[in-house]
Protein backbone atom coordinates (compact mmCIF):
# COMPACT_ATOMS: atom_id res chain seq x y z
CA UNK A 1 0.00 0.00 0.00
CA UNK A 2 1.31 3.26 -0.68
CA UNK A 3 1.32 6.70 0.76
CA UNK A 4 -1.22 7.95 -1.47
CA UNK A 5 -3.85 5.22 -1.10
CA UNK A 6 -3.57 5.59 2.87
CA UNK A 7 -6.63 7.40 4.32
CA UNK A 8 -6.55 10.65 6.36
CA UNK A 9 -8.68 10.25 9.05
CA UNK A 10 -11.38 12.76 9.18
CA UNK A 11 -10.38 15.00 11.77
CA UNK A 12 -7.58 15.67 9.88
CA UNK A 13 -8.81 16.07 6.56
CA UNK A 14 -11.65 18.47 8.27
CA UNK A 15 -8.34 20.76 9.44
CA UNK A 16 -6.82 20.49 6.11
CA UNK A 17 -9.70 22.18 4.35
CA UNK A 18 -9.80 24.67 7.26
CA UNK A 19 -6.02 25.19 6.34
CA UNK A 20 -6.27 25.22 3.01
CA UNK A 21 -8.94 27.84 2.92
CA UNK A 22 -6.81 29.88 5.25
CA UNK A 23 -3.87 29.61 3.22
CA UNK A 24 -5.72 30.64 -0.44
CA UNK A 25 -7.24 33.74 1.23
CA UNK A 26 -3.86 35.21 2.89
CA UNK A 27 -0.37 36.02 1.33
CA UNK A 28 2.42 33.13 1.82
CA UNK A 29 3.87 33.12 4.19
CA UNK A 30 1.32 34.21 6.45
CA UNK A 31 1.84 32.81 10.19
CA UNK A 32 -1.29 30.34 11.12
CA UNK A 33 -3.58 31.97 13.48
CA UNK A 34 -3.22 30.08 17.29
CA UNK A 35 -6.63 28.59 17.16
CA UNK A 36 -5.09 26.31 13.94
CA UNK A 37 -1.93 25.31 15.81
CA UNK A 38 -4.15 24.26 18.66
CA UNK A 39 -6.04 21.93 16.46
CA UNK A 40 -2.99 20.44 15.06
CA UNK A 41 -1.45 19.73 18.18
CA UNK A 42 -4.51 18.34 19.80
CA UNK A 43 -4.72 15.72 16.71
CA UNK A 44 -0.86 15.43 16.88
CA UNK A 45 -1.67 14.19 20.21
CA UNK A 46 -3.90 11.85 18.86
CA UNK A 47 -2.76 10.51 15.71
CA UNK A 48 0.84 11.13 15.88
CA UNK A 49 3.07 14.06 15.07
CA UNK A 50 3.92 12.80 11.29
CA UNK A 51 0.24 11.75 10.27
CA UNK A 52 -0.70 15.28 11.12
CA UNK A 53 2.05 17.60 9.56
CA UNK A 54 2.28 15.96 6.77
CA UNK A 55 -1.00 16.11 5.16
CA UNK A 56 -1.49 19.88 6.71
CA UNK A 57 1.95 21.13 5.72
CA UNK A 58 2.82 21.89 8.66
CA UNK A 59 6.45 22.18 9.37
CA UNK A 60 7.63 18.45 11.53
CA UNK A 61 9.64 20.71 13.89
CA UNK A 62 7.48 22.77 15.33
CA UNK A 63 4.27 20.74 15.28
CA UNK A 64 6.36 18.45 17.57
CA UNK A 65 7.89 21.51 19.62
CA UNK A 66 4.38 22.66 20.59
CA UNK A 67 3.34 19.09 21.40
CA UNK A 68 5.69 19.26 24.14
CA UNK A 69 8.16 16.89 22.68
CA UNK A 70 11.49 17.36 22.87
CA UNK A 71 13.51 16.99 20.04
CA UNK A 72 15.96 14.54 19.80
CA UNK A 73 19.20 16.81 19.40
CA UNK A 74 18.72 18.24 22.18
CA UNK A 75 21.20 17.95 24.72
CA UNK A 76 20.58 16.21 28.36
CA UNK A 77 20.71 18.55 31.23
CA UNK A 78 23.70 18.34 32.91
CA UNK A 79 24.20 16.60 36.79
CA UNK A 80 25.06 18.81 39.50
CA UNK A 81 28.50 18.29 40.79
CA UNK A 82 29.70 17.60 43.93
CA UNK A 83 30.75 20.38 45.97
CA UNK A 84 32.49 20.02 49.77
CA UNK A 85 32.69 22.73 52.16
CA UNK A 86 36.34 22.57 53.84
CA UNK A 87 36.64 25.50 55.97
CA UNK A 88 40.33 26.02 57.58
CA UNK A 89 41.48 24.17 60.86
CA UNK A 90 41.66 27.74 62.99
CA UNK A 91 38.87 29.33 61.41
CA UNK A 92 35.82 30.11 63.78
CA UNK A 93 32.76 31.15 61.80
CA UNK A 94 29.88 33.22 63.38
CA UNK A 95 27.40 33.12 61.33
CA UNK A 96 26.71 31.10 57.60
CA UNK A 97 23.94 30.89 55.03
CA UNK A 98 24.41 28.47 52.24
CA UNK A 99 21.15 27.62 49.57
CA UNK A 100 20.46 25.32 47.47
CA UNK A 101 18.54 25.18 44.25
CA UNK A 102 17.73 21.41 42.41
CA UNK A 103 16.63 21.08 38.85
CA UNK A 104 13.23 21.29 39.68
CA UNK A 105 13.85 24.96 40.85
CA UNK A 106 12.91 23.78 44.64
CA UNK A 107 15.38 25.87 47.12
CA UNK A 108 16.58 24.91 50.23
CA UNK A 109 18.00 27.88 52.82
CA UNK A 110 20.48 26.83 55.43
CA UNK A 111 21.30 29.65 57.93
CA UNK A 112 22.93 28.61 61.52
CA UNK A 113 25.44 30.36 64.37
CA UNK A 114 27.02 27.91 65.72
CA UNK A 115 30.65 26.89 65.17
CA UNK A 116 29.33 23.05 64.47
CA UNK A 117 27.82 22.49 61.03
CA UNK A 118 24.58 20.74 61.21
CA UNK A 119 24.28 17.02 59.65
CA UNK A 120 24.43 17.68 56.23
CA UNK A 121 23.71 14.07 54.55
CA UNK A 122 20.30 13.88 56.49
CA UNK A 123 19.40 17.71 55.35
CA UNK A 124 20.15 16.82 51.93
CA UNK A 125 18.49 13.16 52.12
CA UNK A 126 15.24 14.97 54.07
CA UNK A 127 15.16 17.78 50.77
CA UNK A 128 15.13 15.56 48.26
CA UNK A 129 12.63 13.13 49.96
CA UNK A 130 10.25 15.61 49.79
CA UNK A 131 10.71 16.50 46.21
CA UNK A 132 9.04 12.95 45.38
Amino acid sequence: MNRESTSIPEPVAQLQRELEQFRSTQPVRTKLPESLWRAAVELARQHGVYPVAHPLRLDYTRLKKRLGESPTFRRKATKPAFVELVAPPRAQLEECVIEFESSGRSKMRIQWRATAPPDWAILMRAWRETEG
